[in-house]
């Protein structure tokens, strides 16, 4: 991988973190991230990589190798001066051991020479993949960066690994004192990675482990549904929405696509019908993430009937039609194209034709 970069004779290049760890477990990792121990900016130059872009505060460089976009981090150190927040870097160039001491789980820590092949494993994060094992690195790391507590959960999913128990109890210490004052958008970010894998699982353990007390100041009692099992039968995008766009997220910052799928969602909610055509007009403008929420949370059969039935029913018919026929254009097309809808949703064989025979009724041609 990376020939250009195997080809230099400089030992302080590395891969790092997930990439180390994902080989080790036997699986793909599609996240590359490579390390130099020193300014890794000073590297780029130095070698005469062809250069996409600076960071100059945060020591890293992207460079085209292969054909391929990779970013190159310099080893730094960095502190925490405001908890929950974005860290405030030290040092830039620092020694490999204190650059993975800043990471949020041993597991994660793993560097592997891109010159030698060899690992470098500071903090035992070999001996934890092999025990299935998450643990932090110091008492503090949940304070410090209260989003590692989503992370160990979607690890946890992931690879069926568990929370090492000192780990477990600094977490549940936590939940229970939740410094409200953290980068929400961090949190969403976490959110979104974990609930996009789709997993019952996760689902589950974000509520017995009260995790979601990283969003929510109060108690909640989730749907006993089998989202995953939903998802898989209608694929959407914002899967993360479906597991927890029922819960009060004001803390979370939202798209306006977002807030269009959760106001959908509480706009529908209380509507209850077993009119097919009433039915239609409630789901009509409203995403598929907020129908499956009403399914999840409300009526699954409705919401179930409108996917797989109402929603593939149209008219034909059209208001050039309607001219052709010999009606002039009026307030009352809309009229008309409701009532060939309620006669389709009741039988929907019905031909183009069908529906001319009706607008003719209707207008009494």
């Amino acid at each position: 991988m990376f020939n250009k970069i195997l080809k230099i004779e400089d030992e302080g290049i590395y891969y790092i973190g997930g990439i180390v760890r994902d080989e080790l477990l036997g699986i793909d990792c599609f996240d590359v991230d490579i390390t130099y121990v020193g300014n890794a900016i000073n590297f780029a130059k130095k070698h005469n990589l062809d250069i996409i872009k600076i960071n100059e505060p945060f020591g890293t460089v992207k460079v085209r190798i292969d054909n391929n976009e990779v970013d190159i981090a310099s080893t730094r150190n960095e502190i925490y001066p405001k908890k929950g927040h974005l860290p405030k870097i030290t040092e830039i160039g620092c020694s490999l051991e204190k650059d993975v001491g800043r990471r949020d789980f041993t597991i994660n820590t793993l560097a592997k020479s891109i010159k030698t092949g060899t690992i470098v494993d500071h903090l035992g994060g070999v001996e934890d993949i092999n025990n299935k094992l998450i643990r932090i690195l110091h008492k503090n790391s949940f304070i410090d960066d209260p989003t590692r507590i989503i992370r160990a959960l979607k690890f946890s999913v992931r690879f069926g690994f568990r929370l090492e128990n000192e780990t477990k109890k600094l977490q549940d210490n936590y939940l229970n004192n939740i410094n409200y004052d953290m980068s929400c958008k961090r949190i969403k970010k976490e959110l979104i990675e974990t609930f996009n894998l789709n997993s019952q699982k996760a689902f589950e353990q974000f509520f017995r482990q009260n995790i979601y007390k990283l969003i929510s100041k109060k108690e909640v009692n989730p749907p006993k549904y089998n989202i995953e099992k939903l998802i898989n039968k209608y694929p959407i995008k914002d899967i993360w929405l479906v597991y927890l766009g029922w819960m009060d997220l004001s803390m979370i910052p939202l798209t306006k696509r977002e807030k269009k799928i959760i106001n959908d969602y509480h706009s529908i909610k209380n509507v209850r019908s077993d009119n097919d055509f009433t039915i239609y007009n409630i789901f009509k403008n409203c995403e598929t993430e907020s129908i499956l929420l009403y399914a999840i949370n409300i009526d699954e059969n409705t919401a179930i009937k409108y996917l797989d039935k109402l929603s593939k029913i149209k008219i034909s018919i059209t208001g050039e039609n309607l001219q052709e026929i010999g009606i002039k254009p009026s307030i009352k097309y809309s009229k008309c194209f409701e009532y060939i809808l309620k006669e389709k949703l009741k039988n929907p064989n019905m031909t183009k034709s069908d529906e001319i025979t009706l607008a003719k009724e209707f207008f009494e041609v």
